[in-house]
């Protein structure tokens, strides 16, 4: 088993910045991906960015690309996310996710099998 604790969360104002941290402990060998992934009220979870951890491929959702940087160390199994120029509409439960499938889909929610309890993220307007 994997477990996966988060870091970071918390209220602040739209244009201002948020890093969320994430580390993994227990089985961390098998992992094969590391991501980020969010659930706003009301909505579905969908996925924010991720690492590749064999090649270092990062995968980032369109419409985050240039405000949200994601980084990570495979040797410390952690994983980071810098969220910039915040605004309201990104108010949402922060999840962490490790995947152990060479197989996974980056973005898809059931190609990860390990998942944190979330963090919090408010942007006020």
């Amino acid at each position: 088993q994997v477990q996966l604790v988060e870091s970071g969360g918390g209220l602040v104002q739209a244009g201002g910045s948020l890093r969320l941290s994430c580390a993994a402990s227990g089985r961390t060998g098998s992992l094969y991906a590391m991501g980020w992934f969010r659930q706003g009220p009301g909505k579905e979870r969908e996925f924010v960015a991720s690492i590749r951890w064999s090649s270092g491929t990062i995968y980032y959702k369109d419409s985050q690309k240039g405000r949200f940087t994601i980084s990570g160390d495979n040797a410390k199994n952690t994983v980071d996310l810098q969220m910039n120029s915040l605004k309201p509409e990104d108010t949402a439960v922060y999840y962490c996710a490790a995947s152990s499938s060479s197989y996974y889909v980056y973005s898809r929610v059931d190609s990860y099998a390990f998942w944190g309890q979330g963090t919090q993220v408010t942007v006020s307007s």
